[in-house]
């Protein structure tokens, strides 16, 4: 079914799944990771879930625990926020995420070809990645628009969090073998030229809201023409979702930070963000942006001939909204934990990594106000592990999609 909701004087259209009621569930675990505002670690902690949300958090004996409720006792193991990856290709069809009609087609949509419950989500689930988002491939300069989805689900209605979820660009390293060749001035003319199509047609809808909102719908004549190829860049130039942008090396990332934040005003995620691109921290961190670091995590500084850790270098330099991901298929969902642990052996502290599982990819992605942390109201995307996630000794017990128990490693654990 379809929901309409409004934001800004428009329409973004959603597919919405039905509310989960289920029964209360209590979590009773060893450790809390809640990656809220204040970083709080509650030790001995119990979550209470209902209907599919988190109704408490904190200490065992300060948090009430409602009669009848499903129990589950793990008091060694760590609690978190089910982990987010904003790089996936592996929730929709693999044979459907190139199609190189154009070297930008703004009218294509991996909405459309989502698979539930495939072997690949039920690994991400055996690895505590409740939300992706599932993006076109980098085959074109602009392949299309994502989708963030919830890695559960038994219909793709029941999957979708948000539709678009993000527009896919490839800011070169990929696109360059369309067809017979381009090189990156004119891609980056190319993509220029279409952004402004959909910049012109976004603001004559734009003028025709504020005269109908100041002079009446009479006065104010009848509405432009509407264009389905055109639709979905509404809500990218309102800055409700993000431009997710494949881009790595000092030069594409620098074009990628003055074409799409600084001309176009856009809400940039840096994706990939690998090789040298990390001496541009200092205009990251100026404007803003979040960046997303993986599956590399490593290079090769001939200027200090030794290899450096990209994240612990983003991080070092004071870039705050920074994640990592797997590019999956490229690295398995389920070996999201593995990046982070390769981050952490190149010089990124543990806490560091974890948040760039869990709040700040979901904060990228505009969907924090769901998921990203354990807090009170936010849907009940938990995972349940032995230890420390980042430790590749450890692995995942149990994972929650809005309260729903969706992994149990005791009833045909994965890895």
């Amino acid at each position: 079914m379809r929901t309409r909701i409004a934001c800004s004087g428009a329409l973004l259209t959603v597919l919405a799944a039905p509310a989960v009621a289920g029964e209360a569930v209590v979590l009773r675990v060893g450790k809390v990771l809640t990656m809220n505002p204040r970083d709080e670690v509650i030790d001995d902690a119990v979550v209470v879930v209902r209907k599919g949300r988190i109704a408490a958090v904190g200490r065992r004996g300060e948090v009430r625990e409602p009669e009848g409720a499903r129990v589950h006792e793990r008091p060694d193991a760590w609690l978190l926020p089910g982990f987010v990856d904003c790089h996936n290709h592996t929730a929709g069809s693999l044979r459907n995420l190139n199609d190189g009609v154009w070297l930008t087609n703004p009218g294509l949509r991996t909405v459309d070809t989502l698979v539930p419950e495939s072997e690949d989500l039920r690994d991400a689930l055996a690895g505590g990645v409740t939300s992706v988002l599932l993006i076109p491939g980098s085959g074109n300069n602009m392949s299309g628009f994502g989708t963030v989805v919830r890695t559960a689900g038994r219909t793709a209605a029941a999957m979708v969090r948000r539709a678009p979820g993000s527009l896919k660009v490839a800011q070169a390293g990929n696109p360059e073998r369309y067809w017979f060749g381009v090189g990156r001035r004119y891609m980056n003319w190319n993509l220029e030229q279409t952004l402004r199509k959909a910049r012109a047609y976004h603001e004559r809808w734009c003028r025709w809201e504020e005269a109908v909102a100041v002079q009446g719908r009479d006065a104010a004549g009848p509405p432009p023409e509407k264009d389905l190829l055109w639709e979905d860049f509404r809500p990218l130039f309102r800055r409700e979702i993000p431009v997710s942008v494949h881009t790595q090396i000092y030069q594409v990332v620098l074009e990628t930070l003055r074409m799409l934040h600084d001309r176009f005003r856009l809400r940039v995620v840096l994706d990939h963000s690998t090789f040298d691109a990390y001496k541009l921290a200092p205009l990251v961190v100026e404007r803003g942006v979040a960046t997303i670091v993986g599956p590399r995590q490593y290079y090769f500084d001939r200027s200090e001939r030794r290899i450096v850790g990209i994240a612990a270098r983003y991080r070092a330099a004071g870039v705050r909204e920074l994640g990592l991901n797997t590019d999956a298929p490229v690295v398995p969902q389920e070996e999201l934990t593995l990046q982070a642990a390769i981050g952490c052996r190149l010089g990124l502290d543990g806490y560091t990594a974890l948040r760039a599982l869990t709040i700040v990819p979901a904060r990228a992605l505009g969907i924090d106000g769901q998921v990203g942390s354990v807090e009170v109201g936010k849907e009940a995307d938990l995972a349940v592990w032995t230890g420390d996630p980042i430790d590749p000794r450890e692995h995942c017990l149990l994972t929650f999609s809005r309260g729903e128990l969706v992994y149990d490693a005791a009833h045909g654990r994965r890895f």
